[in-house]
């Protein structure tokens, strides 16, 4: 399964496409209140007639950029061959142009515009250190993805999404320093793709003795997701989260067993494990066991239990 649409929000705000040259000279409709959408800029990925930096310059002539609150960069050109240095080289040179900037999602890109294990990503610590003012940052793409040396103040929000990422990222982001962080989402992948994650590269958020104010963890679109299950039925950092998401990967009853014979899950708000493989069976002692302590349990889009030949929801 691949990402087949492209997002609809970012922190709470729509999505609002920021027209093409074309479009832009056409049209005579005005353009929304600059904090008023989450504004995506993007080219072609296939023969785009424009760049993603020309592009981003006429947004910047366009929009009051002092109030823009939520950026979204979509597709540059040949985003399946090339890394993005130069689109971020661009938003960091405009930094100070985005005083208000709290949200930004970097590769809000779909299949048909590029494979997610064919995006071509680059260092995001640039982006992070130019915007120091962040609350939530977000990358799809894990191909020559580079979160070394992560330092960040204010971060609430992080996100990773790939078909398969590569354990050095996992590592890189466990030794990140972010204080202020509540929610962690990764995607792992799988090792058709590049994942290649053990669960001792998971301790750190494990542990969440380095994430403080964690509440929120989602380690997902996993092949190893069994074992992660069973990493967290002792993991510190379960006692204080509020969501836990093994959503988007193999999980099966193995890991699901251990993952109810570990310590209480009671006190969640909400466990997340949509697409799995769990057995009917399991899935009715899931929900007799969280349910009426008010855990909300997502088990939709399942699987058979008996399928040997398991799959990621997202990996292509």
């Amino acid at each position: 399964m691949t990402v087949s649409s492209n997002m609809q929000e970012l922190d709470g705000l729509p999505a609002f496409d920021f027209p093409d040259a074309e479009a832009e000279a056409k049209s005579k409709t005005k353009l929304p209140d600059a904090g008023s959408v989450a504004w995506r800029i993007a080219v072609d990925s296939y023969d785009s007639e424009e760049e993603w930096q020309s592009a981003f310059a006429r947004f910047r002539e366009a929009v009051d950029t002092t109030e823009v609150r939520a950026l979204i960069v979509g597709a540059w050109s040949e985003a399946y061959d090339t890394g993005p240095d130069d689109e971020i080289a661009a938003i960091v040179a405009a930094s100070g142009q985005l005083p208000a900037l709290r949200a930004l999602f970097f590769g809000d890109i779909t299949y048909e515009e590029c494979e997610i294990s064919w995006i071509n990503q680059s260092s995001m610590t640039p982006l992070l250190d130019a915007l120091p003012q962040l609350r939530s940052f977000g990358v799809r793409g894990g191909q020559s993805l580079d979160m070394t040396g992560i330092k960040h103040g204010r971060l609430r929000s992080l996100t990773v999404e790939t078909g398969g990422l590569d354990a050095d990222v996992v590592r890189n982001i466990g030794a990140a320093e972010l204080p202020a962080l509540e929610h962690l989402d990764i995607w792992l992948g799988t090792s058709w793709y590049g994942a290649n994650t053990i669960v001792a590269d998971l301790e750190p958020f494990l542990t969440g003795a380095r994430l403080p104010a964690l509440t929120s963890l989602a380690l997902r679109n996993s092949e190893i997701q069994d074992d992660i299950a069973a990493a967290l039925a002792g993991a510190p950092v379960v006692a204080r989260l509020e969501t836990l998401d093994l959503s988007m990967g193999t999980l099966g009853d193995d890991g699901a067993e251990a993952l109810l014979g570990g310590q209480p899950l009671t006190h969640l708000k909400k466990l997340d494990l949509h697409h799995h493989y769990l057995s009917e069976p399991m899935q009715k002692r899931i929900r007799a066991t969280l349910e009426p302590a008010g855990v909300v349990v997502d088990l939709s889009e399942g699987e058979s239990a008996d399928n040997e030949s398991r799959y990621t929801a997202v990996a292509e």
